[in-house]
């Protein structure tokens, strides 16, 4: 069987050593030739955005570890930021805050659960609750409590304030004009941290700007990846030493 080429997200402000590593791990598994593209730049693309045209297009991915924030005109990045505070720190948030105020140690299996049942980043209309089992920190014994969303916005303040900061040095360093078109248009958020509820919301007041959740947000950087093993035969890719190119847009038709 041929040597596959290989096509792999990385955060948008991946190191020269980070990215070497992901090479190195692609080729131990058996590719021939590894592709990069920075992970906002395929959510774009899997979120049906026009990357290629002049204006601007505004994209937060929140991943897992990362969350990388993007300003894309002309099939390119304009503007980039990367914070490793997404997903799994929202895990760590809920763990800590339960632990701190309810003096009850829960796992991250838990801490999941609470924060897609009733995690949420802006005080919803109508307050929701979870029971949830723990240890007693005091007793050492197991114990159930009620935890309401009220309380998951306050656990979760800090992280999810992180990534509005984020955004918002973002827009401060887009060129005026680019920073009119996502105006305009919006912010799109992709992946599966852009679920929690009410962040769309959180980052519009921060920023003054709208901000839709994509369709489909947790595959949107799948999808992106996928559209763009369509060109890779298409276009002329220049390459890093013999290896490995940034994959941008430009001059495509997604």
């Amino acid at each position: 069987m041929a040597a596959p080429r290989v096509v792999i997200c990385i955060p948008c402000e991946a190191t020269t050593v980070e990215k070497r590593a992901v090479i190195d791990a692609a080729k131990n598994a058996g590719a021939k030739k590894v592709f990069l593209i920075e992970e906002p730049f395929a959510a774009a693309i899997g979120a049906n955005l026009d990357i290629t045209e002049a204006s601007g297009n505004m994209i937060i991915d929140i991943g897992g570890g990362t969350t990388d924030v993007a300003v894309i005109s002309l099939g390119g990045i304009v503007v980039r930021s990367s914070i490793k505070t997404a997903g799994d720190k929202f895990d760590e948030a809920i763990i800590k805050y339960i632990r701190k105020k309810h003096k009850l140690m829960i796992g991250e299996r838990t801490a999941e659960d609470l924060k897609i049942s009733i995690g949420s980043a802006y005080k919803r209309e109508k307050e929701v609750t979870m029971e949830i089992r723990g240890r007693d920190l005091v007793t050492g014994l197991p114990k159930n409590i009620t935890v309401s969303s009220g309380e998951m916005v306050e656990a979760l303040r800090e992280p999810v304030n992180a990534i509005a900061e984020c955004t918002h040095s973002v827009l401060e360093k887009t060129p005026p004009e680019l920073a009119a078109d996502i105006a305009e248009k919006g912010i799109v958020m992709t992946g599966g941290g852009a679920l929690l509820h009410g962040l769309d919301k959180l980052i519009q007041d921060y920023t003054k700007v709208p901000v839709y959740v994509a369709e489909d947000a947790v595959s949107c950087v799948a999808m992106g990846t996928g559209k763009f093993l369509d060109y890779i035969d298409k276009y002329d890719i220049t390459f890093f030493g013999d290896e490995v190119s940034l994959i941008e847009g430009k001059n495509m038709s997604f």
